[in-house]
């Protein structure tokens, strides 16, 4: 009996001291991890203020590859969440919510710093869990970015949630670190430029018939301006041979902006999707990819192609991409249709490749999904540079408007900029460069070509 009296009182004293214990612990935990990047701070900040890049740095896929994000709520800021479920019990279910930006998009660059705030839910102990993401320049030549990812977390009286304080240097503390490593990896994939002035916006515009040629010049800007006149040469006098009119700008297709020389399509909107070639109607029909033979070797995408036959570029007939044949050079297809991101460039054409990349890395940050070696990248000239009796005015005040196709089903419809109504500084209004009067801006699938195989 004095031994069973003697277990019960430690067990009271074990229990007493627990919950002294318990009651002296913090009834809040916090851990932070920081992390330097090179990178433009309005780039970190797009990737934290979103959570479309949030399942390609995040280390919870590693933990659990069979896991499911769902995005709802807003694309972009406050309001923007983020879900998953696991039958990984380690990662459980849960959902992340952007509470708030400070500053906002806008003003980021200017600031030099931001805070980013997510409201977690998990199976994680404790209630009023959050993750805040500190942001600030840093460097010599302040071009690198100080990244502190923090969590806290409230326990209240709990005395149970309080001991688990004792963990928080567990989950929470590696789920920062290797998503913080991860994010290291994604920051590095994308071009380091800053478009904080850049304005684009996301439109949506129907298929459009087009003529085409593609062509190759070296990568001068009266190079690429002797190329382009030419090829639109070309299409004007097959355009008047068919009977249709040109009811669009210059358009170009980019396929390659290499080191020396420049591959491209210049193409213009008709007014036809039906044309009468050798006395027969053809439809325009949208560029396909080709079919693979499975009769042909392996080997033959990267091979020298064979001869083709005598009559596979006869006018009237379609090429291995469905794009028909008009007349020497030129070739006819319904292009655009569907979403793209839409940016503005003022100036020659030697600020395009820069516009292009800034959209690159604008969409990679917010994450619209793109392929810019299937469905190419392109421009309209809104503006064109005017010849007065010979001498050519208005070389600079040229305006352009440049496309980027983007892909897949979950796309949001605006782009930030958008939403809160902003243009494009330095152009004005009366500019044509609106989406609902440009010529044919377009979107996913709208190339004539894919790029590996745009140049004949």
């Amino acid at each position: 009996m004095t031994r069973l009296l003697e277990f019960l009182v430690a067990i009271v004293i074990v229990a007493v001291l627990g919950v002294v214990v318990g009651v002296a612990m913090p009834s809040t935990g916090h851990v932070e991890r920081p992390l330097v990047i090179s990178k433009d701070l309005r780039q970190v900040y797009d990737v934290f203020s979103n959570f479309r890049r949030y399942p390609d740095f995040s280390v919870q896929r590693t933990l659990d590859p069979q896991l499911k994000y769902e995005l709802s709520g807003k694309a972009y800021g406050p309001g923007a969440k983020i879900s998953w479920t696991s039958t990984d019990p380690k990662t459980g279910d849960g959902s992340l919510e952007i509470a708030s930006i400070d500053p906002g998009f806008a003003a980021i660059s200017d600031a030099g710093k931001g805070t980013i705030v997510w409201n977690l839910e998990n199976n994680w102990r404790g209630h009023d869990k959050k993750f805040t993401i500190t942001l600030a320049r840093t460097g010599r030549s302040q071009k690198l970015v100080n990244v502190v990812w923090a969590y806290d977390v409230d326990y209240g009286f709990n005395l149970v949630d309080r001991f688990s304080n004792l963990y928080i240097h567990g989950d929470p503390d590696s789920l920062i670190q290797f998503s913080l490593s991860n994010l290291q990896n994604l920051m590095a994939s994308i071009p380091n430029i800053d478009y904080s002035k850049m304005v684009p916006s996301i439109v949506d515009q129907p298929a459009k018939p087009i003529l085409f040629v593609s062509t190759t010049a070296p990568r001068t800007l009266d190079d690429v301006d002797t190329a382009s006149d030419k090829a639109m040469a070309e299409i004007q006098a097959a355009a008047k041979k068919l009977g249709v009119n040109i009811v669009s700008p210059r358009i170009t297709f980019t396929t390659n902006w290499g080191d020396q020389n420049y591959t491209f399509d210049v193409a213009a909107e008709i007014d036809a999707t039906t044309l009468k070639i050798n006395g027969q109607d053809v439809e325009l029909t949208a560029a396909q990819r080709p079919s693979l033979d499975a009769a042909a070797p392996a080997e033959a995408s990267t091979s020298a192609a064979p001869a083709a036959p005598a009559d596979a570029a006869a006018p009237g007939s379609k090429d291995k991409l469905g794009r028909v044949v008009v007349d020497g050079n030129v070739k006819a297809v319904l292009a655009f249709g569907g979403k793209a991101l839409k940016a503005e460039w003022s100036g020659t054409g030697a600020g395009l490749p820069q516009t292009r990349q800034m959209m690159a890395a604008y969409s990679q940050t917010h994450g619209y999904k793109f392929d810019d070696v299937v469905f190419r990248p392109y421009d309209i000239q809104t503006k064109a540079p005017v010849n007065n009796h010979g001498t050519i005015e208005g070389y600079d005040e040229q305006k352009f408007e440049i496309y980027l196709p983007l892909q897949g089903d979950n796309l949001p419809d605006q782009t930030p900029e958008q939403e809160a109504g902003m243009k494009q500084p330095g152009l004005d209004d009366s500019a044509p460069a609106a989406s609902s009067t440009a010529a044919a801006p377009a979107a996913a699938g709208t190339a004539p070509a894919p790029a590996s195989t745009a140049a004949n």
